[in-house]
């Protein structure tokens, strides 16, 4: 089988193939990406916005079969399929809207006659390096910003996204923008290799597993290009107080059940003090069970298959470790193809391997603690450090709470609030940049220092 194929994790059917790009064809992506920078970094920024606001209203215009691309690539339910179309939209037309703000000079009080400014430009070819779980979504906010900048795009997708991949890159041609502006290219890792060394390419980005970003860095720092990491997280879910504990619970069932579990930023931890423990664990065990597991074109579906069988067998090694290890099964933990249900662990301890590791599904670990110290404290042994949930109906805790975790991202009685111009990234062992908000137009560019006397 290629490397690159569609094969429905609901059935096991390999519905399509595709070839992986010949040496000769690497060469030609970059040498088409790097002319095509020349082209399109001095594209008017006006007129850049309007090639990025076209691909916006083009996502719209196909949304239907586009969301139909990625259920049957990665088994995402149909709803929220169709959820990732419009946001990845909402994301390109964000940056379209904002291109002045991002390509504005920035002046410079100085210390002295004359003027300084700061003038940001782009670098050149971006490789960026994408992942399974949001087809739409991570390309997006990794390709508008750049392009928005005057960079160029060579975007090599997870090699079991290959049809979504090819409509997005007829989105992008069909959208106007020139040759060689977004390029996807289907490479072995030795080929991206090959292309992250290449003098031509100016900075990588990747989104994915540590291993991944370490490997991808690794390569980055020996050739001295700009890398951007977006890794893995293991985020918490603090829950310190309520007035009403449904609506909490809700949340936190919201916040664990995205995308099937399988969101980097997803609360996976949960937090809970005394006193709401009991309860909390009762009504979070029950709506976790409830969640129907089924086909993911259905429409009461909330749990389609998981991306892959293999991901459904890690994840289940991983259930089934964490119960040889001591811990007890609320509910859930039997897999049925690449199907698991929503599960709960209680009785991790940190001498588990549970405790250190993210769970890349419907599973949530839900802990006692017994204080704010203690839940602050919880929170943060972890070497991830990716977005973080914090409920609570007293204010002066939420602000003393959100300022002592260690996460690239607080959300405070609330969660799945993503949107275009709030910056998304994490810190320690979550990754080393910014995408989304104006943040992430900062990553790769050149910040020009222009001093007139």
């Amino acid at each position: 089988m290629s490397d690159y194929a569609v094969v429905n994790p609901a059935t096991g059917e390999t519905l399509a193939e595709y070839d992986t790009l010949s040496d000769a064809g690497v060469e030609a992506a970059i040498a088409s990406a790097h002319d095509g920078f020349r082209v399109w970094s001095r594209t008017a920024p006006a007129e850049r916005a309007e090639g990025l606001r076209r691909v916006a209203e083009l996502h719209r215009e196909r949304r239907d079969d586009l969301a139909a691309i990625i259920v049957r690539e990665m088994g995402k339910p149909l709803e929220a399929a169709l959820g990732e179309v419009d946001f990845a939209a909402d994301i390109t037309e964000y940056y379209a809207d904002n291109i002045d703000r991002i390509t504005g000079d920035t002046p410079i009080d100085i210390l002295g006659e004359g003027t300084a400014v700061i003038r940001r430009a782009g670098l050149g070819v971006l490789l960026g390096i994408m992942p399974w779980n949001f087809p739409y979504y991570q390309v997006a906010r990794f390709a508008a910003p750049n392009l928005a900048v005057g960079n160029t795009i060579l975007l090599k997708h997870a090699p079991q996204c290959p049809e979504s991949a090819e409509a997005l890159q007829l989105i992008y041609r069909d959208a106007g923008l020139p040759e060689g502006a977004y390029v996807n290219v289907r490479v072995t890792n030795d080929q991206a290799a090959t292309i992250i060394a290449d003098r031509r390419v100016q900075g990588v980005s990747v989104t994915g597993s540590e291993r991944a970003g370490s490997a991808v860095a690794e390569i980055a720092g020996r050739h001295l290009k700009k890398v951007a990491l977006e890794l893995g997280g293991s985020d918490p879910f603090i829950l310190l107080s309520t007035d009403d504990l449904d609506a909490a619970v809700q949340a936190a069932v919201d916040a664990r059940l995205d995308n099937v579990g399988q969101s980097c930023n997803g609360a996976k931890r949960f937090i809970v003090v005394d006193d709401l423990y009991d309860a909390f664990l009762e009504k979070f065990t029950a709506a976790l069970g409830e969640a129907k597991v089924g086909d993911p074109f259905a429409e009461d579906t909330v749990l389609g298959p998981l991306s892959s069988l293999a991901a459904a067998e890690r994840l289940d090694e991983q259930v089934q470790r964490a119960v040889a290890q001591g811990a007890k099964i609320e509910v859930g933990g039997t897999r049925d193809g690449a199907f698991y249900p929503g599960t709960v662990l209680t009785g991790v301890t940190s001498d588990m391997d549970a405790y250190g590791e993210e769970f890349f599904g419907p599973v949530g670990t839900v802990y006692r603690v017994s204080s704010e110290d203690e839940a602050v404290a919880l929170a943060n042994d972890t070497s991830f450090g990716l977005g973080s949930y914090v409920f609570t109906t007293d204010a002066d805790q939420a602000e003393r709470v959100a300022d002592r975790l260690e996460a690239g991202m607080v959300y405070v009685n609330l969660v799945l609030a993503d949107s275009p111009e709030l910056p998304f990234g994490g810190v320690k062992r979550s990754g080393t940049s910014r995408e989304l908000g104006l943040l992430a137009a900062d990553e790769f560019v050149n910040k020009k220092l222009i001093r007139t006397a």
